[in-house]
């Protein structure tokens, strides 16, 4: 692999919009509240939102996000939090590569409009479809910061956000683009809630997005190399997700001598059924690590991003030398990666 660098982060979690307010959280360690989704039934779905910003963003003002879905709102806000470094860092911006990176998509818009189809085909509304498609956050960001030359959407079970990483980290290596914005992004409502709920009852959903914005040129780095990704370790009928978490973290350990302080940021929430395998593939590990489901819920794509955020935090931060990303999906996949600091 080529060098790949870590030029910029974003997050917006329940937390607050900012990759700061998610480290704050992150270092008080505790849960952050829920809030029943609806009220209205005997056992009420619960979640944890994203609260409202403290000043209106400015991108809200832009033609294609007036009517764009809060999943489009979260992916923006942590894409140009992501990459402001590098737009300030070269004023012509360069060619930019974006990899948007969703399980769940745009469910808000997608209930608006069959409600109105199903409640009467003739009246509803056109202008509702577009945003119901899985590529339009990543088109709406595309249009805000217009020199975008190459644009993916990867849809999966959370592993999928490093997948999104390696193809940036491909594109970056063969010259196609100078800087590559990596985002993982999930809106939520009581389907999503009570989708989840039949997986894991001990589970609260949440919403948010992060993104990593990555280069080659280590002169734009905050200071954070990507060190390594595992392959993609796929469940199938001869390999368990046990099994398969097992083989990741072997990969990872054998990919780059171990450094001290070095920080394992996993996937694990509050729930035990569904953490079973990644509990037990790092049972051994006895040093730092970090759960960001457990203070922000379950965020589906968005939680594996704020894996990748934290550790590229707390790498760029000096507070490892390494941080290890643990990502067993749902039902497609474990994967994981390295990042360190420059050397």
């Amino acid at each position: 692999m080529s060098r790949i660098f870590v030029a910029g982060l974003g997050a917006v979690t329940p937390a607050g919009w900012t990759v700061a307010a998610m480290r704050e959280a992150l270092d008080r360690g505790e849960p952050l509240p829920t809030q029943p989704l609806d009220p209205r039934r005997d056992r009420p779905l619960l979640a944890r939102l994203v609260p409202n910003p403290a000043t209106r963003p400015d991108f809200l003002s832009h033609p294609r996000l007036r009517r764009a879905s809060a999943i489009t709102h979260y992916a923006t806000s942590a894409a140009l939090e992501a990459i402001a470094g590098f737009r300030r860092a070269c004023p012509e911006h360069g060619r930019i590569g974006l990899v948007a990176c969703l399980q769940s998509g745009c469910v808000q818009y997608s209930c608006r409009f069959y409600d109105e189809a199903l409640k009467n085909p003739a009246t509803a509304s056109p202008l509702l479809f577009p945003e119901t498609v899985y590529a339009a956050p990543s088109s709406h960001i595309a249009a805000l910061l217009e020199n975008v030359t190459l644009v993916n959407s990867l849809v999966g079970d959370p592993s999928a956000f490093l997948q999104g990483v390696s193809l940036a980290a491909q594109w970056l290596a063969e010259d196609r683009v100078d800087v590559c914005l990596v985002i993982g992004a999930e809106e939520i409502n009581w389907i999503t809630a009570d989708a989840l709920s039949h997986l894991d009852r001990t589970s609260s959903v949440s919403a948010g997005a992060g993104a990593l914005c990555l280069c080659r040129e280590p002169g734009l780095s905050m200071g954070v190399e990507l060190a390594a990704i595992t392959d993609a370790h796929t469940y199938s009928a001869s390999k368990s997700r046990s099994e398969a978490a097992r083989a990741m973290r072997h990969q990872l350990n054998g990919s780059l001598p171990h450094q001290s302080p070095e920080l394992l940021c996993d996937g694990l929430g509050n729930g035990t059924r569904a953490n079973a395998p990644e509990i037990s593939a790092w049972s051994d590990w006895t040093g730092p690590r970090i759960s960001p489901k457990r203070i922000f819920g379950e965020g589906l794509m968005a939680a594996a991003a704020w894996q990748c955020v934290a550790a590229c935090d707390a790498v760029a931060n000096r507070r490892c030398a390494m941080a290890n990303v643990s990502l067993v999906g749902f039902n497609q996949q474990a994967i994981g990666a390295k990042f360190q600091a420059v050397q």
